[in-house]
C-alpha cells in the first residue's frame, strides 16, 4: 500500500462515525416493488458495411427475409449479399409504475459477425418481460461510443463499437403490475445482518409510536423486518416518511482481496490476533551477452559466437514484524511496516487466514 492509500484509509476512518449514518431507504427495499427485464430480438440497418455476413449469420438472413415478407416484398429464395444489417439483441429495465406511453432507454447489442453499430437504425422491435408477453417496443438511432478503424498494417480500435444504447428508444406498451397495496409489508435489506435489521426496527418504531402511537414493525430474520401499515395512511406515504429515518448499519468483518488488480479492501471490524510475519522476494536475473569471436586477418578461420551469460540472485525483505489489528488502524500500520506492494499484502492475509489469525471473512475474487 502505498503513502496516499493509507493517508486515505486514515481520513476515512476519522470521518466515520460522521458519515456512518445512513437512510432507511439506501439500505433496504420493499418487497415486491422490483424492475423487469425486457429482452428482444431485431435488426439495425444503415450500417457502412459493417453488418453481419449474411452467410455466417444464417439467423440475420432469415430475419431480414421474413420483414421484407411482412412489407409485401417476396425475397424467398434468393441470396442476399447485404453489408448494411446486422442482428441485434435489445434489452431494457422496466421500472414498476411506468404507464402505457412512457419512454425508456434500451441497450443494443449484436448478434453476428458485425464490426461496428456506428450509424446504425434499429427497426421496431418487440420487448418481452419474463412471462413472454410483450411490455414494450423500440425503434430508433443507435449510439455507439466506440469506434474500430483497420488498414493494412495497423488497426486502431476504441471501446465497444458492436454495442450501443437509445437514449428514449422504447416505449412502455403493456406495464408490468405492481405488488398488491396490502397492511402486511416487507423491507428487504440490501446487505442481511440482524445487527442492522434491529437498528431499523428501533427507528421505525421509535418514530412510529410518536405519529401513530403504535409500533409497526416486527423482527422477521436477517434480511427483512415486517411492517404493519396503518389504516389511515396510504403506502407511498408511509414508506416515504420511513425512507427518511437514519440508521447506523452493522456489517460483518470482511476482508476482500482481488489479486488480478492487486486490490484489497479491509472491513472495519476486522481484527487478527498477534501473528509475527516476514515477507520476502527472490529475484533471479538473467543476461544474455553472446559476443563474437573474429579471426585473425588470412587465416581462413570461422566466425564463432561465444556464449555469455550472468545470473545475479537478490532477496529483498525478510524483515519480521509484530501485526496485532486490534482495529483497522492498527492493522494498516502493522502491514505498512512490512513495506509490501498489495500482491504482498494479498499472500500475507492468506497466510494468516491459513494460520486461524485472521477473525474475518476472506473473499478472494
Amino acid at each position: 500500500m502505498t503513502r496516499a492509500l493509507t493517508f486515505l484509509l486514515m481520513m476515512l476512518m476519522s470521518l466515520a462515525p460522521a458519515l456512518a449514518a445512513v437512510r432507511i431507504k439506501d439500505v433496504t427495499s420493499l418487497r415486491g416493488a422490483r424492475d423487469s427485464q425486457l429482452i428482444g430480438y431485431g435488426l439495425v440497418i444503415g450500417l457502412q458495411g459493417t453488418g453481419d455476413s449474411l452467410r455466417n449469420a444464417p439467423f440475420t438472413d432469415q430475419a431480414l427475409q421474413s420483414m421484407l415478407d411482412r412489407m409485401g416484398l417476396a425475397m424467398r429464395g434468393n441470396s442476399l449479399r447485404n453489408k448494411n444489417v446486422a442482428a441485434v439483441i435489445v434489452t431494457a429495465d422496466l421500472p414498476l409504475g411506468m404507464d402505457a406511453g412512457q419512454r425508456l432507454d434500451v441497450t443494443v447489442s449484436s448478434l453476428g459477425d458485425s464490426t461496428s453499430l456506428m450509424g446504425g437504425t434499429l427497426l421496431l422491435t418487440q420487448l418481452a418481460g419474463p412471462d413472454g408477453q410483450a411490455r414494450a417496443s423500440a425503434q430508433g438511432a443507435v449510439t455507439v461510443t466506440g469506434f474500430d478503424a483497420a488498414g493494412q498494417a495497423e488497426s486502431v480500435s476504441q471501446g465497444v463499437p458492436t454495442a450501443g444504447r437509445i437514449p428514449n428508444g422504447g416505449i412502455v406498451e403493456a406495464p408490468m403490475e405492481g405488488p398488491v397495496d396490502e397492511m402486511r409489508m416487507f423491507l428487504e435489506l440490501r446487505n442481511p445482518d440482524y445487527q442492522t435489521a434491529m437498528r431499523i426496527l428501533d427507528a421505525i418504531n421509535a418514530y412510529a409510536s410518536k405519529a401513530y402511537h403504535k409500533p409497526i414493525a416486527f423482527e422477521r430474520d436477517s434480511r427483512s423486518v415486517e411492517l404493519l401499515r396503518p389504516a389511515n395512511i396510504s403506502t407511498p406515504r408511509l414508506m416515504s416518511q420511513i425512507g427518511e429515518l437514519m440508521i447506523d448499519p452493522d456489517t460483518a468483518a470482511r476482508v476482500v482481496v482481488d489479486s488480478r488488480t492487486g486490490t484489497v479492501v479491509i472491513g472495519q471490524d476486522v481484527q487478527i490476533s498477534t501473528v509475527a510475519v516476514t515477507h520476502g522476494t527472490l529475484n533471479v536475473r538473467i543476461t544474455e551477452t553472446p559476443q563474437a569471436s573474429q579471426p585473425a586477418p588470412l587465416s581462413n578461420g570461422k566466425t564463432v559466437v561465444t556464449p555469455r551469460t550472468q545470473v545475479d540472485v537478490n532477496e529483498t525483505g525478510g524483515q519480521v514484524a509484530i501485526v496485532a489489528g486490534s482495529s483497522l488502524r492498527a492493522l494498516v500500520a502493522g502491514l505498512n511496516r512490512l513495506g509490501v506492494k498489495p500482491s504482498g499484502v494479498i499472500a500475507i492475509l492468506q497466510a494468516i487466514k491459513s494460520a486461524g489469525a485472521l477473525q474475518a471473512d476472506l473473499v478472494v475474487q
